[in-house]
């Protein structure tokens, strides 16, 4: 019976376990993954955002704590002592002694703020710090998604690049078995099909290099966006929907407003503005009530002390005038002022350094986008010109040499074109994050 119920246990932990593993991997996305699916990942679980979220609750538990203190504030406490040597005093011609060698109490104490700069303060700031603790959430989400599409392309990049080298390398190697045919047959020197192993040997040692950082990008991007290491995916893209778009894409006017930094400063400088007001209520006095009810026990015996309780109980205002402290509350207000007054410098060098960042990314993007269309253009030509010395060198009209110079001048147009249109790619994304377009 034992055996039975131990195997029933042991299932039911296992049939758990696989139902938790298969939630599991039902979260995790999978297989081959769209650039959308990555970022909209990396939202949810990027180490840099979850952070951000948790700097913000950890805020609000802070404002919370401030703002508890207009809540009325009960205590509680005890006390007792052993008077070794009571006090005594002569009145007349007699020696009073005054006390019990033991005596305790018990104090309850409720007390509530009326008025308080501290809490006045604490209630006017909470809307803004909780405001900027959500823009800083916001400005990881920025970060996150430039990142992460960044990765994202220079995996992509890699991908592309593999590709143009395959292609090169399997024209090169049907080259070099030609090379090296005409050769055994007496129509051409060694020389041909000694270029080609050598053309044949760089392409191979390129297609190496490229394949090898798979991994490392790979896990890269699964860095940025906090995936599991145990499971894995694959990216695809539409590269022509792309380069569609990118004729169709025009900047939009600079708005500072979109940009979060500039927000934040703004935010920071209203919490400034408040700060000053703080340090003028230095100035106003401090109100509260209290209630307090004291149980009070004396008696020469310990045995006896809580037999009989003589208390008291109160209740009353009190009131704090500051009326000199040295001119302590004068550098405090002109300190906060002061901290207004740098606030708004920084605003203006933020406001003119986003205005330089937007005018280079523009610059960037315009220029990279030119390129891009000339590279075009230049791959195009230099596969035409392929084609026609291909052609040429298979009738015997032009020297093997000048194939190889057009077989690298193609492949160096492929990848030029290729690092060109990703860069379009990562300019685009530089200029949206400098507009602040970025969702």
């Amino acid at each position: 019976m034992f055996k039975k119920r131990l195997l029933l246990v042991g299932l039911s932990i296992m049939l758990l376990s696989k139902v938790a593993y298969s939630q599991e991997e039902s979260v995790v996305p999978q297989g081959v993954l769209t650039l959308d699916q990555v970022v909209e990942f990396a939202l949810l679980q990027s180490p840099i955002i979850r952070q951000a979220q948790i700097d913000e609750e950890i805020g609000d538990r802070d404002i919370k704590s401030n703002l508890a203190d207009w809540y009325p504030q009960i205590t509680a406490s005890a006390a007792g002592a052993y008077n070794i040597k009571l006090q005594q005093q002569i009145i007349g011609d007699q020696l009073i002694t005054f006390g019990q060698p033991y005596n305790s109490n018990v104090l309850f104490q409720a007390d509530q703020t009326l008025f308080n700069r501290d809490q006045l303060f604490a209630s006017k700031t909470s809307k803004f710090y909780r405001q900027q603790l959500q823009q800083v959430i916001e400005n990881a989400k920025i970060n996150t998604i430039v990142d992460v599409s960044k990765a994202f392309y220079s995996i992509l990049l890699s991908e592309e690049q593999l590709k143009i080298l395959d292609q090169n390398l399997g024209r090169l190697e049907k080259q070099y078995k030609d090379a090296y045919s005409r050769f055994d047959a007496g129509l051409v020197d060694k020389t041909d099909y000694q270029r080609a192993s050598i053309a044949l040997t760089n392409v191979k040692s390129d297609r190496n290099r490229v394949a090898n950082s798979f991994e490392a990008k790979y896990d890269y991007l699964k860095q940025l966006m906090g995936y599991p290491d145990k499971f894995d995916f694959t990216i695809e893209f539409d590269a022509q929907g792309a380069e569609g778009k990118i004729a169709e894409d025009a900047a939009d006017p600079l708005m500072l407003e979109n940009r979060v930094e500039y927000k934040l400063l703004q935010t920071q400088q209203t919490l400034n503005e408040i700060q000053t007001g703080y340090a003028k209520w230095n100035y106003l006095p401090q109100l509260s009530a209290y209630y307090r009810y004291n149980w009070n026990y004396f008696n020469a015996n310990f045995s006896d002390l809580y037999k009989t309780a003589y208390p008291i109980s109160a209740v009353g205002l009190n009131l704090s005038i500051p009326i000199f402290q040295g001119g302590k509350r004068i550098h405090q207000v002109k300190a906060a002022e002061l901290q207004v007054d740098r606030g708004n410098i920084e605003i203006e060098n933020l406001s003119n350094q986003i205005r330089t960042e937007y005018s280079t990314a523009l610059a960037a993007y315009n220029s990279s986008v030119y390129e891009w269309q000339l590279i075009r253009e230049n791959m195009e030509m230099a596969e035409e010109v392929y084609n026609i010395i291909k052609l040429q060198y298979d009738e015997g009209i032009k020297a093997y040499v000048e194939l190889v110079v057009a077989e690298t001048d193609l492949q160096t147009a492929q990848i030029n074109h290729i690092n060109a249109f990703y860069q379009v790619l990562e300019d685009k994304l530089d200029l949206d994050k400098a507009l602040g377009t970025i969702n």
